[in-house]
């Protein structure tokens, strides 16, 4: 597999790893030693056993759950890359219709520094740089 595939398919896991629950995905996602940084969107910053454990607490909040990953642009230099990708995120406080207010939609880029491993392209450090939100 090419490294842009590879490296477009991480951030194909990250998403539905964040969607779905399966937090031991992301574990397919990051290096143990990768730094994570949601403050753009009022989360937070940390070493990624902290930030996983904290997504796993918050998200759960939020059962309707939609990331999209659109826009990539990805620069491999050797066994590294930069990585950009615009995003697209829901968050509902159910998935049914019962409750129509409380929907969270935001917006912007993903910047992944990563590097290619013996298990493949892992990102070392994730920055969200939300552009937009807006409830409803």
């Amino acid at each position: 597999m090419n490294d842009h595939l590879a490296i477009t398919d991480r951030l194909a896991t990250y998403a539905y790893a964040l969607d779905s629950g399966a937090w031991d995905l992301l574990d397919e996602v990051f290096t143990p030693d990768a730094v994570l940084d949601y403050t753009s969107a009022g989360g937070i910053k940390g070493p990624f056993p902290e930030v996983k454990a904290w997504l796993a607490d918050v998200l759960p909040n939020w059962p309707g759950r939609l990331h999209l990953i659109g826009a990539t642009r990805v620069a491999v230099r050797g066994d590294a890359a930069e990585v950009s990708a615009s995003f697209t995120d829901t968050l509902a406080p159910s998935r049914e219709l019962a409750k129509p207010s409380g929907i969270l939609q935001g917006g912007g880029w993903y910047h992944h520094r990563m590097a290619r491993t013996p298990d493949g392209w892992r990102s070392r450090e994730l920055v969200e740089e939300q552009t937009w939100r807006t409830m409803y």
